[in-house]
């Protein structure tokens, strides 16, 4: 059971990552990987308010961390699509463009995730 709890939000997670980067694109162009940027953002805030609240507020059933966790966020998280974009602006010579996505993904994807955190710690009683 515990696969199909993952499939389902991997399939979920992996068409959002999907719309997420095609709206990007439409919207700002796709010289920059704006999408990628941003669902690495919103993935970091996401799980930092999920694990917060599924393990320090709810007596949440297992299945709702690999639902929402593993299956949902290990799919819309793109990591391995960032290290692999981070490079290509290296291999271009667009030095500015790479450390700027590397800084933002990783400086305002952990400060995302410790908001993440902070917002769902906000609801406690």
């Amino acid at each position: 059971m515990d696969v199909f709890w993952v499939s389902v939000g991997a399939m979920f997670g992996a068409n959002a990552r999907f719309l997420v980067s095609q709206v990007m694109a439409d919207r700002v162009g796709s010289d920059f990987p704006y999408g990628t940027l941003l669902v690495n953002i919103t993935g970091s805030l996401a799980i930092g308010v999920i694990l917060t609240l599924l393990t320090e507020q709810f007596l949440a059933a297992p299945h709702w961390r690999l639902l929402l966790v593993v299956g949902f966020l290990g799919s819309y998280t793109t990591f391995s699509s960032y290290t692999y974009e981070a490079l290509g602006l290296v291999e271009r010579g667009e030095w500015t463009p790479a450390l700027a996505y590397a800084l933002g993904s990783n400086i305002v994807g952990l400060v995302a995730c410790y908001a993440g955190i902070a917002l769902a710690r906000l609801t406690e009683g």
